[in-house]
């Protein structure tokens, strides 16, 4: 049977380890199993048990006070991830060999590990052959998404690790708990945006021609291909939790064996006459 697993990914601050202890609490909710694995040397407190820590192996501090590697905090946190590649055999020890496992995989929130370094694909093809189904989960904090031109900077660092890992990767508005409710109905034209539209907006205050035809090749280009969508994340709302696990399990097709699923917001008002004679066709053939 095959292995399940989440990277949840996001920059510095986003929400990476709340969203890991609420999903515990979710999962306990459902009666569902979940284990958590921390992959970031310089955490300094989560409150959940983990299955497995990296800082077992090695820590951002202890590579800091190396005096032979004089690094600071972002090459000691490369330099422990590449360390970490580099062990995958502890990795696997730690993760064993139970079928049917669901893994959350809480990363590092520095931004060149899924653009310009190989470190999260090479962990993503291992855990592939471990026979790992692997989603992203890409964080973003709705307080920083409230201006469009901080939005298409977030959409560009959540296309980047989708490009870079090439994986199923789902897309969220962390904290919007802590919105206030004329922000949270500002922020849902970010949800599932029209670039265009935006870009108009938006484009007297672009002063630089250069600048505003670039800002629209951008736009052009995520709006055109459909490339990014967010799902809001509010911690105090079981429903929505469940939403985003919904898109997260059916992109995975967790229990394929049991039934196939769907997210339960794609399809809210099915067409009962077309499926009719859909199935009556199928049955006629």
């Amino acid at each position: 049977m095959p292995r399940y697993a989440q990277m949840v990914m996001g920059p510095a601050g986003s929400g990476k380890s709340t969203y890991c202890a609420r999903m515990i609490q979710h999962f306990e909710a459902m009666n569902r199993s979940v284990q958590v694995v921390n992959l970031d040397p310089a955490a300094e407190y989560f409150d959940y048990p983990v299955m497995a820590d990296i800082r077992e192996l090695i820590q951002v501090d202890d590579v800091m006070e190396d005096e032979s590697l004089k690094f600071g905090p972002n090459g000691g946190l490369v330099f422990c991830m590449e360390y970490f590649v580099n062990n995958f055999d502890w990795l696997g020890e730690a993760l064993g060999h139970v079928e049917d496992d669901y893994i959350l995989f809480d990363c590092p929130g520095q931004i060149e590990l899924y653009t310009h370094l190989p470190v999260m694909k090479q962990l993503v093809e291992q855990l592939q052959q471990w026979e790992f189904r692997v989603c992203g989960v890409f964080l973003v904090d709705s307080q920083f998404m409230v201006e469009s031109f901080k939005f298409i900077s977030g959409v560009m660092a959540a296309l980047s690790a989708m490009v870079s890992l090439e994986i199923p990767q789902v897309n969220i508005m962390t904290k919007m708990d802590l919105l206030s409710p004329k922000a949270k109905k500002e922020i849902e034209q970010y949800l599932d945006p029209d670039m265009y539209s935006m870009m108009t907006d938006n484009s007297d205050t672009i002063r630089s021609k250069k600048f505003k035809k670039l800002t629209k090749a951008i736009c052009e280009l995520i709006d055109d291909y459909s490339l990014v969508r967010f799902l809001p994340f509010d911690r105090t709302d079981d429903e929505g939790i469940n939403i985003v696990l919904q898109h997260i399990d059916f992109s995975i097709q967790y229990g394929e064996d049991l039934e196939v699923k769907e997210p339960k917001e794609i399809d809210e008002n099915p067409d009962e006459n077309n499926f009719e004679e859909l199935f009556q066709g199928q049955v006629e053939s």
